[in-house]
């Protein structure tokens, strides 16, 4: 979702929903269970195998081109897997409202008064039981084309993950494909009034909706001619907008191509149905789901419980559920208890931007990972662009150290900023260090952004939105990526050297992750200590240590720019003593460029290693323990 004025938004929906938080909450560790790190690559699919540099503002179909589900062919997928991805989440595949013209197949024109740009937020799923016409080759055949896609993707030992957005729905939402007795959201609405339980929809009686007021210049289509863009939408009586404005004229900044989902919660905040016992956050997915199996929920509730088990019973290995913060955590207990039922592996990944509620969402909620935005990501963020200290990230991990494994990490998403752009850090090696403490420091999910892997800074003027963020709402290429793509040969054919060898970074450190026994072990910070005792050491440089079995690692980091720094760094008595160091000196080697190596010397009084490392530059320190 486009995420303007989001964390304002959030606190407002989130008063609607009345979701709480016990203040006195169990913070025990939560048990991890599995034996790897995970890697997600994000890739928004339109975009991913679009060989069209043209990138024209507002351009058509024709003029900008499109990427397909056929594009990602076997060498591609390949490609990605051996970057040391393990799963694969396509952006943009539900069918949203578009703005090319598919009447030949029976698909509504979409009305660019309430389309944000000319291919359409994906954000905004217009029919849920297929997939976006865009993608295909074959347009009548779009399902079976995506269909073929999880299957190659398997092939490839990726595991699939797409959207489901159950907080709200396109305005105009019309399902060609509805399996046979379901129904589309609002078609049995009581429209009459703004609330009912088992209405899928808020309302504004009596009233009909108005198109927002377009500001700073805005026209839509970049004012290109439209039989359909007049100004109006026909919509009597008005929807509540996604992001829970209850006008009917909504304003610009909300989601006014949206409307919110009634989940059972009156316009006053009101729970019309059960909740969850006290303790069932200590319960797992087999105690909620026979919780509410005879349980009456509000209609909503199924249809979107419907919808994630089509999917699932199409092969997609799991989800992305967006701001699920602004729907109650009961609804995702019953949910996900059902998804889990249906696939135990599944993979469930959502926003929630509160960290407050973090605990509810993966407790009660049954969430495998969440976003860690506003805590890692928007730290690490500032120390990039040189106004952060690094002395402010070992508190992070103490705050989560009991939810860690749940809170995954990334740098670059399709909201967020590209590294390489001006408005970020304005040069894509500054995401190093970076990506280092992000996929390193815990047991948590690491997740990239296609394109980040070569630096790709998101300049293009596609139309709807400023640069800075690869656009999501119109037709557009991505350079850096179509230099890789190099034809479709998926070879790197015409990459800069640059580009090629950053990629070969994120190639190195993200196999290394989901190899690595250390990073599904214990973590300790030796930031800190080594902030009081040791000289030269200081708030642009990160260290700690990961340790499990016979994989020691120590990891040092340094997010300046310009300076190198040499230091003696000290780990503390207690880590060899957990270690079983005796005196002497242990040989170190760096795991990702094997090119550095360096002397643990371990005395009765303390144990120090010299370490030189230059601007942006890690070192991922494996301690050979034979002296």
């Amino acid at each position: 979702m486009n995420k303007i004025h989001s964390i304002l938004v959030v606190c407002i929906i989130s008063l609607i929903v009345g979701c709480t938080t016990n203040k006195k909450e169990d913070k025990k560790v939560m048990q991890v269970t599995s034996n790897r790190k995970t890697v997600v690559y994000q890739v928004f699919t339109r975009l991913f195998g679009n060989t069209n540099t043209n990138n024209k503002p507002w351009g058509t179909i024709e003029e900008n081109g499109v990427g397909k589900f056929n594009d990602f062919t076997d060498k591609a997928l390949q490609e990605i897997k051996d970057l040391g991805v393990t799963h694969i989440w396509y952006t943009g595949v539900p069918h949203h409202g578009v703005i090319t013209d598919y009447t030949k197949y029976g698909i509504s024109n979409d009305d660019p008064d309430v389309v944000k740009g000319r291919a359409g937020s994906p954000y905004a799923v217009k029919d849920y039981y297929n997939v976006n016409p865009d993608l295909a080759e074959n347009v009548e055949n779009r399902l079976e084309e995506f269909e073929d896609l999880i299957e190659r993707s398997h092939k490839a030992n990726l595991k699939v993950i797409i959207d489901i957005v159950p907080n709200h729905v396109a305005r105009n939402y019309q399902s060609l494909s509805n399996p046979e007795g379901i129904k589309d959201f609002g078609a049995d609405d009581d429209t009459s009034v703004e609330y009912a339980l088992n209405n899928n929809f808020y309302y504004v009686p009596n009233i009909p909706f108005e198109v927002p007021d377009f500001i700073d210049d805005y026209k839509p289509l970049g004012g290109d001619t439209n039989a359909l863009s007049d100004g109006k939408f026909e919509e009597n009586p008005a929807k509540w907008t996604g992001n829970g404005a209850r006008t009917p004229k909504p304003g610009f900044y909300d989601w006014y191509e949206t409307v919110k989902v009634n989940y059972g919660v009156t316009p006053a905040g009101e729970k019309q149905f059960d909740e969850l016992p006290t303790g069932f956050e200590n319960e797992n997915y087999e105690t909620h789901y026979n919780f509410w199996k005879d349980k009456n929920v509000p209609d909503s509730w199924v249809k979107f419980r419907d919808i994630a088990l089509y999917w699932t019973d199409k092969g997609v290995d799991g989800f992305r559920f967006d701001m699920a913060e602004m729907v109650p955590v009961e609804f995702w207990s019953y949910m996900n208890s059902a998804i889990k039922t249906k696939n135990p592996e599944a993979y469930l990944l959502a926003e929630v931007y509160q960290p407050h509620l973090y605990r509810d969402y993966i407790k009660k909620g049954k969430m495998d990972y969440l976003y860690d935005k506003v805590q890692l990501y928007d730290t690490i963020k500032h120390i990039m662009q040189g106004h952060g200290l690094t002395d402010n990230i070992p508190q992070i991990q103490e705050d989560l150290k009991d939810i860690e494994h749940h809170m995954l990490h990334f740098l670059e998403n399709h909201d967020e900023q590209r590294i390489a752009s001006p408005e970020f850090a304005g040069n894509a090696l500054k995401g190093k260090p970076a990506m280092v403490v992000s996929a390193t420091i815990s047991t948590s999910p690491t997740m990239i952004y296609f394109g980040q892997e070569f630096g790709e800074d998101g300049s293009e003027n596609a139309g709807f939105g400023a640069p800075s963020r690869t656009s999501i709402f119109d037709y557009v290429g991505v350079p850096s990526l179509q230099r890789w793509v190099n034809n479709k040969k998926f070879d790197g054919g015409q990459s800069t050297e640059e580009e090629l060898a950053l990629r070969d970074f994120y190639k190195r450190l993200l196999n290394f992750t989901i190899n690595s026994d250390a990073l599904m072990g214990e973590y300790q910070d030796i930031h800190q200590f080594n902030r009081e005792h040791t000289e030269w050491y200081n708030d642009k440089v990160l260290s700690y240590v990961r340790y499990k079995g016979d994989e020691k690692l120590i990891v040092v980091s340094n997010f300046n720019a310009d300076n190198t720094y040499g230091f003696e760094l000290a780990v503390p008595k207690n880590i060899i003593e957990k270690w079983n160091l005796t005196e002497g000196e242990y040989h170190l080697e760096d795991q990702l460029y094997k090119t550095y190596t360096t002397t643990l010397k371990v005395t009765e009084n303390e144990a120090r290693v010299r370490v030189d490392v230059k601007p942006l530059e890690s070192f991922i320190l494996r301690v050979n323990t034979k002296k």
